[in-house]
């Protein structure tokens, strides 16, 4: 499936040297697109969302001080981010045909131009996000630098290409992000404790179970067999059975303008390995570890909440 926006030549052109000295084939591209993604945040950041954060709730926005501010125009920013990468994973997942195809060689190895596109938006956020956090680590912290690293670099992986396929399906842990920012534009708003916050919690949730602890510790275990199984299946084997399945090569035309689809089988460096699993088993482990932190969360907000209201009632009864 080709990606929705061509790369334009001049770009590919400039950015190969460096993405071949750094071994990551598809980068250039999709170079147009991360720069996309990069500009685009840096606009809603600056502009867009204190724009219309002044005139929808300008009593509420002009109230909060420099940091509160910021946060709140972080918060707008990634609140677009996820339901613009969401959509476009989702689309691409239920319609690339290259990417429902593909086997465990494609799984490790596939690329496809509208599976690279998403990756390159993602990319674009996270070399953002690693700017902000960057200049603002004052705010953010350490912890927040160092995880956008991560990602940043994970994502770039992607464009050896390497994992691009579970890169979409990674890319879903985000469905449950739009509800966490609700719940914080719930206390900036004063709804702290409303029925609102409370559904809204019910939701985040139920997303975040679903989808980072369900799903994401199921496709952690896919991408570990294919890895598991391609260390163990020799070089010889493994060139074998694609020269005679041809299961892992996918229509290669048009690269000259930016590639309709490939599937190169390629090394596994220890290196490589080591980065991707332990990064991905990291983020598994936090992701339990946050979702035990919000069951606490919600359980003092509104648990304490309704014993508070039966303890008031029995004592009105009791006078």
């Amino acid at each position: 499936m080709r990606d929705p926006i061509p790369p334009p030549a001049p770009l590919v052109s400039l950015t190969k040297p460096l993405a071949e000295k750094l071994s990551l084939t598809t980068l250039p591209y999709h170079a147009h697109e991360i720069a996309l993604g990069f500009l685009w945040y840096h606009f809603i950041l600056y502009t867009l969302s204190p724009f219309l954060s002044s005139r929808l709730v300008p009593h509420t926005y002009r109230s909060f001080n420099k940091r509160t501010r910021l946060n709140w125009d972080i918060h707008w920013v990634s609140m677009v981010q996820a339901l613009f990468i969401n959509s476009a994973a989702l689309y691409v997942i239920f319609t690339d045909p290259q990417r429902k195809s593909m086997d465990w060689r494609g799984r490790l190895w596939g690329y496809t131009p509208a599976s690279g596109m998403v990756q390159g938006f993602a990319a674009g956020y996270f070399l953002w996000d690693l700017q902000i956090s960057a200049q603002y680590i004052r705010i953010s912290g350490v912890s927040a630098l160092l995880h956008v690293v991560g990602a940043l670099a994970v994502t770039c992986i992607g464009f050896r290409p390497f994992a691009n396929y579970y890169g979409l399906s990674f890319v879903l842990y985000e469905l449950s992000t739009p509800f966490l920012n609700i719940h914080w534009f719930c206390d900036k708003l004063n709804l702290t404790g409303s029925n609102l916050q409370l559904y809204n919690g019910i939701a985040l949730l139920v997303s975040f179970f679903l989808c980072r602890l369900v799903w994401g510790t199921y496709q952690s275990i896919l991408i570990y067999t294919d890895i598991y199984t391609a260390l163990t299946t020799s070089s010889s084997l493994l060139m074998n059975s694609v020269m005679s399945e041809g299961k892992c090569e996918g229509n290669t035309s048009g690269l000259g303008g930016g590639p309709a689809g490939r599937c190169e089988v390629g090394e596994l460096p220890t290196w490589l390995v080591s980065v991707y699993l332990v990064g991905n088993t990291a983020l598994s482990l936090l992701n339990f570890y946050w979702f035990g932190q919000m069951l606490k969360a919600v359980r003092k907000r509104f648990v304490s909440r309704e014993e508070g209201r039966e303890g008031n009632g029995e004592v009105k009864k009791s006078q």
